[in-house]
C-alpha cells in the first residue's frame, strides 16, 4: 500500500475540495439534516463518511425512496 505525505499542489486537502465542489455549502448542511431527521443517521456518522461515501449512501437511499414511491403507487392503482 503506497505510505507517505502525497505529493503534488494540495495533495489529499485539494483531492476531497475538488470531490465537494459541486455541492453547495447550503445543499449540505440540508441534506444532513434531512439524513439525521429522517432517516436516523448521527451527525458523527455522516461527518465521519469519505466524501465519496456520502454521496453513495445518498445515491443509495434516492433509488430506494424512488422504488418505494413506485411501490406504493402500484398498489394504488391495484384499488
Amino acid at each position: 500500500m503506497w505510505q507517505g505525505t502525497p505529493q503534488g499542489v494540495g495533495g489529499y486537502p485539494k483531492f476531497f475540495l475538488i470531490l465537494l465542489s459541486h455541492e453547495s455549502l447550503e445543499n449540505y448542511y440540508k441534506m444532513n439534516f434531512a439524513l439525521m431527521q429522517y432517516h436516523k443517521y448521527s451527525l458523527a456518522e455522516l461527518e465521519e463518511m469519505i466524501p465519496f461515501e456520502r454521496e453513495v449512501y445518498v445515491f443509495m437511499l434516492i433509488q430506494y425512496l424512488e422504488e418505494e414511491k413506485k411501490r406504493i403507487d402500484s398498489k394504488k392503482k391495484a384499488f
